[in-house]
């Protein structure tokens, strides 16, 4: 396929950019970059469509990944490729498919470490959380609440590639988590290693995030199944989350600043996890 105006496809394809109902929709949305996009074919994702410039010859790598996907490849005029990539340059734009919102995607264990992030309204916070919960072996990220698109154009650009390495998820509200993890309450819970256990007796507790929480994160045990609360940029967490919490956590910090971004807090968080399992 060949295309060289402002066409019905071009148009569908341009409002995935800023258009979340659009996405919401149609099930998809653009992947700009080669590592990104080498990544949602590694991992096995959906690759609908292939776009490269028609003015240039394909790569290598941009041959074998049409063979390797059999994904429909469109060659485009040079501009047009442009405005979908958001950049003056680029090799190829991928339209992929997302997955099902099923938190059952994330696979639960006796070393569970899940990144809640609550009503997040800035997409490129989620990329970068997201960017740092696979670095540092979380399980997963539920984004809950009223929140910003963990696959608009800028999320997807700041996780690098890691949201296709990592379970994301989007839930409702809070009570569609509880009553997933309620699930992890019997003997035969997927939580438990053999069967044996239920969460309750392997130590699942919920972890909310806090300026002004009684327990310094260095001295709390991050060791077990955790779930990790991060809360709204501006508001915090909300009501149900701070009730559900079994715990709140501090990270102390110095100088002028009186909180950390909540993408930042969640990446000392998760360090700190990632620490204290390698040293247990």
């Amino acid at each position: 396929m060949r295309i060289t105006t402002r066409n019905a496809s071009f148009q569908q394809w341009q409002a995935l950019l800023t258009n979340r109902t659009k996405r919401q929709r149609s099930g998809t949305f653009l992947v700009q970059g080669v590592r990104p996009i080498t990544l949602a074919a590694s991992y096995g994702w959906t690759i609908e469509t292939l776009i490269h410039s028609a003015s240039s010859a394909l790569s290598t790598w941009a041959r074998e990944l049409i063979a390797d996907t059999g994904a429909t490849a469109v060659a485009m005029a040079p501009e047009l490729v442009a405005e979908l990539a958001e950049k003056d340059e680029a090799e190829m734009v991928a339209v992929v498919r997302r997955p099902p919102d099923d938190l059952n995607r994330i696979t639960a264990g006796p070393r569970l470490l899940v990144v809640v992030f609550d009503r997040p309204s800035t997409p490129g916070n989620i990329g970068t959380l997201v960017r740092s919960a696979d670095a540092f072996g979380a399980s997963g990220v539920i984004v809950t609440g009223h929140a910003a698109d963990p696959y608009d154009p800028r999320a997807v650009r700041a996780s690098t590639g890691s949201l296709f390495a990592l379970p994301v998820v989007r839930a409702d509200s809070h009570q569609q988590v509880l009553d997933w993890l309620a699930g992890f309450s019997s003997p035969d819970s997927p939580l438990s290693s053999r069967g044996e256990a239920p969460a309750a007796a392997l130590g699942l507790r919920i972890a909310g995030t806090d300026e002004h929480g009684p327990v310094d994160v260095a001295d709390y045990d991050l060791t077990g199944p955790r779930v990790l609360l991060i809360g709204n940029e501006t508001t915090g967490l909300s009501a149900g989350w701070r009730e559900a919490a079994d715990d709140m956590l501090r990270i102390p910090i110095t100088g002028a600043a009186s909180s950390l971004n909540a993408a930042a807090a969640a990446t000392v968080v998760l360090y700190e996890a990632a620490r204290q399992r390698k040293v247990r």
